[in-house]
């Protein structure tokens, strides 16, 4: 299981200690518990208990522009030492000029592109470890923490709560397949094999008498809206009876998990809390949220107000993995 998940137990008081008393944190916990008891009337069985979690905004945090694009300016910058002239052209000329406003204004996808071409080259293993490098020491610009410090300590006790209630949890995101497998399991307690993300195109090589695979610098699957329903299908091949978003990016998947048969449940989480993290919903044009807060009530999403319904965002004080993956 591992050695941090026992330091740190799950309350059998209350395994959601840091949602506030009320309605949300009700539904949740009534959902939960209506699908597990076995003589009830919305009892689902495990196998089919699927739980699927959009990562950026929605783990941890998201702004001013995703985490992987900063990782991907880290790596331009040692690209363009060596070979100035191939990496000086729009758009990789904003990501050098550190112009987050510019990024920003970008689509998601087009602000990815960018990211997925400086990883060209590379094989997974190397990807991966260069992230885990870049996760010890990078810090987020305004946050005043480690990037890997910015995940919401509310979900990672829902992740927990949902493995140890019998479900599947799966993350299911717009950014990068191979970025996100390097720190799901230390971070979330959600192994390799379960994220769902966007990729790139890879070729089979051997090097050394050694067989590997390199990334090239084309995307292969961008994982974002009606894709995140397709790709469930593709790789999970069952329907989800729990889906939490943020963002437009994910009204799809929510949509989907919802209409289904039996008892479901569809998490929306809004950003209102300029104090302890950021405001913002359809202003933010890398992942906007407009249809699916307006449309809510009519889907029959429950919003979760991380203004109200959290008493934590984050973890304070040392960083430590809460789960493991068992």
């Amino acid at each position: 299981m591992g050695r941090m998940l026992e330091m740190f137990p799950m309350s059998t008081i209350d395994p959601l200690a840091s949602w506030r008393t009320g309605p949300v944190k009700a539904a949740l916990v009534d959902f939960v518990t209506a699908v597990t008891k076995i003589d009830g009337p919305d009892y689902v069985s495990p196998e089919e208990r699927i739980a699927v979690f959009d990562n950026d905004g929605t783990l941890w945090a998201e702004r001013p522009v995703q985490f992987q694009i900063y990782f991907a300016l880290s790596r331009l910058e040692q690209l363009a030492r060596k070979n100035p002239s191939a990496w000086l052209r729009p758009p990789y000329k904003a990501f050098l000029q550190h112009d987050i406003k510019a990024i920003a204004a970008l689509s998601k996808r087009d602000a990815l592109a960018p990211a997925f071409a400086t990883h060209a080259g590379m094989t997974p293993r190397e990807f991966q470890e260069g992230v885990t490098a870049w996760l010890d020491e990078a810090k987020h610009p305004t946050l005043g923490r480690l990037f890997k410090e910015c995940v919401y300590l509310p979900q990672l006790e829902l992740l927990r709560y949902l493995r140890a209630s019998g479900f599947s949890r799966y993350i299911v995101s717009g950014g990068g397949l191979d970025f996100i497998r390097a720190f799901a399991e230390d971070l979330y307690g959600v192994p390799a094999a379960q994220i769902i993300a966007s990729s790139v195109k890879t070729q089979f090589e051997v090097k050394g008498g050694k067989a590997t695979l390199v990334k090239l610098p084309e995307i292969a699957t961008f994982n974002d809206r009606e894709a995140k329903v397709e790709n469930i299908q593709l790789h999970i091949g069952r329907r989800p009876i729990l889906a939490i978003g943020n963002s437009d990016g994910d009204l799809a998947m929510l949509r989907y998990a919802i209409s289904g048969e039996g008892r479901r449940m569809a998490l929306l989480l809004h950003h209102d809390d300029a104090a302890r993290e950021f405001v913002y919903d359809r202003d933010f044009k890398l992942s906007p949220l407009a249809k699916a807060l307006d449309n809510a009530k009519r889907y029959g999403f429950t919003v979760v107000s991380m203004k109200r319904d959290w008493k934590r965002v984050f973890r304070t004080g040392a960083f430590h993995p809460l789960h493991k993956a068992a």
